[in-house]
Parts: C-alpha cells; sequence; structure tokens
C-alpha cells in the first residue's frame, strides 16, 4: 500500500509480581486472527504516525488506510485481553479507527498519535465492560490453544505435560485470569497496556491522563495484589 504524495518498559515493578508466563492470558479462550502489519510503505519512511494522521486529516484517505494496517493487530489484541471476547474485540477495534476517522478534522499532533489511539481504545473497553458487566460468560481456558502472537500452545516444548499438570495449569490460568479482570478498571488497564503493549510509564500516564510518578504507584499496586492473591500459583 503506499501513500499518496506529500502535499522501554522498566522492569523493576513488574519485577515485584508474578512473570510474564504466569500472566500470559494470550491462550485463554478463542483469540481472534488477525494479519501482521503491513511493512512501512517507501514514502512514509521518515514519517512519524502524527504526521501521517495529519495526511489523513487533510483528505488522504491511503494514510488512514496505512495506520489501520499499522495498528490493527496491537487494537484487536487489546481489545481481546479487556473483553476477553473474540468477536467483540474484532468489532472494538473497528469501532476505534471509526472513531479515529470520525475525530480526524479535530485531530491535533501535540501528543504521540498512539498515546490518542490508546485513549480511544481505553474509553471503548471501559465502557464495554461497564455494559456487558452481568452478561459476560465465564471464559474456559484451553490448553491446547495456540496464542494469538507467538503461535504456540501453553504447554512445555521438551516434554508432555501429565494429566496433573495440564489440571494444575488450567486452575492456574483460570485464577489469573479472574484476579486481572478483578483488578479496579485504571490498574487492569495498566497492567495490559505494560505487560502486552510494551508501553512505557509515559505513555501509559498520558493515556490514563496520570503522572509518571502515580502510574508508577498504580501499577505497583496492582502488581503487589496479583502476587499476593496469586502467591500460591507462584
Amino acid at each position: 500500500m503506499q501513500l499518496s504524495a506529500p502535499s522501554g518498559v522498566d522492569t523493576d515493578v513488574s519485577s515485584l509480581a508474578i512473570d510474564g508466563e504466569i500472566l500470559a492470558m494470550g491462550s485463554i479462550g478463542q483469540q481472534p486472527t488477525v494479519q501482521a502489519t503491513t511493512p512501512l510503505p517507501g514514502t512514509a519512511v521518515g514519517l512519524s504516525d502524527a504526521e501521517i494522521m495529519l495526511r489523513v486529516k487533510a483528505g488522504d484517505e491511503s494514510a488512514f488506510e496505512f495506520l489501520v494496517q499499522k495498528y490493527r493487530r496491537a487494537m484487536v489484541s487489546f481489545m481481546y485481553r479487556m473483553s476477553h471476547n473474540a468477536p467483540a474485540a474484532e468489532d472494538l477495534a473497528q469501532e476505534v479507527f471509526l472513531r479515529v476517522y470520525r475525530s480526524r478534522s479535530g485531530y491535533e499532533a501535540s501528543a504521540k498519535f498512539t498515546t490518542w489511539l490508546y485513549r480511544i481504545a481505553t474509553n471503548l473497553a471501559v465502557n464495554y465492560a461497564r455494559d456487558t458487566r452481568h452478561e459476560r460468560p465465564e471464559t474456559q481456558v484451553s490448553l491446547d490453544e495456540p496464542g494469538g502472537e507467538t503461535g504456540t500452545t501453553m504447554d512445555v516444548a521438551d516434554r508432555a505435560p501429565t494429566v496433573e499438570q495440564a489440571i494444575l495449569r488450567r486452575e492456574r490460568l483460570a485464577a489469573i485470569r479472574a484476579k486481572v479482570q478483578a483488578l479496579p478498571e485504571r490498574q487492569r488497564m495498566a497492567v495490559i497496556m505494560h505487560k502486552y503493549q510494551q508501553m512505557d510509564y509515559k505513555q501509559i500516564a498520558d493515556v490514563l491522563k496520570l503522572s509518571e510518578s502515580a502510574t508508577k504507584s498504580l501499577l505497583f499496586r496492582a502488581y503487589q495484589t496479583l502476587r499476593e492473591q496469586l502467591k500460591k500459583f507462584v
């Protein structure tokens, strides 16, 4: 796809909690299938996302298509971890980009494009969670379901788990999902952005409209809660 002609995450907080493998919710339920990110076209080399979004604002439809292709996978992944519902994740991701497009005329490159994008996504995810609070069924954990990002299962590579190990792993993943979902709203969103979207403190702070110190404190409390509640699995 061609654009039209021109007119680090710190680990000190997360180390206090449980490791990435234990928090890997990628194997929970049926995840939506998304295609790999489209490589950056030649004419977009050197342009920031904000500059590309300004082209969208100016009416460049191909610029909008490029941003959708670039961030669709991340948006579907983020929405799946927030909703644990594959069809809903697809719909919510699509709605994010619809809102980006509808808001194009008011876009100002005063902050990183991703900050603006995730703020839209976060608001949608929060509204979805509140609207479906009493409708969401318990998601079943599938040990054989490949992760949407890695394409691999949670099974240990060098030996097959015993029946007892499989049961324990199922119980552990179910407990993790329940505890993460039970975190206060902002803590849950911060953990997902920090652990799975590889966003740093400043980016998360900008999305949640907090100071960096408040964001670190928020994550610290979230990881401490998870470590305490999941101590028997650690």
